[in-house]
């Protein structure tokens, strides 16, 4: 067995534990900065029975100006700017977008949608998987591409062509923006892929090959070293991407020596990436 398919399947069984014994825990406090907002509103999936819930980091000065900004999709939106909703920890999206604030001129907006717990990994893959059964993948990207991003554009000041929307996330969240950039490359420009669930089904590979993305498609591949047989499914994807002849400078391809399959790996490599992914 593979070690990432092992984490992916203990990620499932903590999650519904922690579910069931969440009344009796202590809540623990927010981190988010106050630039994060969770939208009241829960946005129902067309085509599945449920909704979901989404959070917005806007730039710290966006109140005050009418500049309009880059958009970056991200997975997994309890893990991304509050540790009091994560699942074992942050990613540390706000603190470090502001920090990039003060230190450069780039901004940008990010939504967050919240996983489907013990969906989440259907929801994630547009392929099934005889352990984990059928494929929602598809009805999650049309839920992001058809009425999430609409709304996002309606509501906030947004740069809505691809060149400046982007998509991201970390193991099956990885496997869906690898899905999604390939399938919409209308709508993405850019994919942040850490460290990707491939294994989960071989059928990516031939997706990949039978639907190459234009050249100008960047593409930001990472993966931890410690992640055993994923490096290797990881490295075999980066090769398979330049045999469709895309080209090298748009495809990045790092193995974290120090990496793990974890929310402080993945926290350390996001502004590395953002920095690649926005040619910045």
């Amino acid at each position: 067995m593979k070690k990432i398919h092992f984490l992916s399947t203990v990620l499932i069984i903590a999650t519904v534990i922690s579910c069931d014994n969440k009344a009796e825990e202590k809540p623990r406090p927010s981190t988010a900065e106050s630039n994060v907002f969770v939208l009241e509103q829960h946005f129902k999936i067309a085509g599945l029975n449920r909704s979901r819930q989404i959070r917005v980091y806007l730039p710290p000065e966006y109140d005050s100006s009418e500049q309009h900004y880059p958009v970056l999709y991200m997975h997994d939106g309890q893990n991304l700017f509050d540790d009091s909703t994560s699942y074992v920890g942050e990613w540390g999206i706000d603190e470090s977008l502001n920090q990039l604030a003060k230190e450069s001129d780039f901004r940008l907006i990010v939504v967050g949608i919240d996983n489907g717990q013990e969906k989440r990994m259907n929801e994630l893959s547009p392929w099934g998987n005889k352990k984990y059964g059928a494929a929602e993948g598809e009805a999650y990207m049309k839920f992001i591409v058809n009425q999430i991003k609409p709304y996002i554009d309606n509501k906030y000041r947004t740069l809505r062509d691809r060149d400046n929307t982007a998509i991201m996330g970390s193991s099956m969240g990885g496997l869906i923006s690898h899905y999604a950039i390939y399938n919409y490359p209308q709508v993405f420009s850019k994919a942040g892929i850490f460290s990707p669930s491939y294994w989960y089904s071989e059928q990516v590979f031939s997706f990949t090959k039978d639907n190459p993305v234009p050249e100008d498609a960047r593409l930001y591949l990472i993966i931890g070293k410690q992640e055993g047989n994923a490096v290797d499914d990881t490295e075999k994807m980066y090769a398979h991407i330049l045999n469709t002849g895309h080209p090298k400078n748009n495809l990045s391809m790092n193995v974290d020596s120090d990496g793990d399959h974890n929310e402080s790996s993945w926290r350390k490599q996001f502004i590395p990436a953002i920095k690649w992914l926005f040619e910045q």
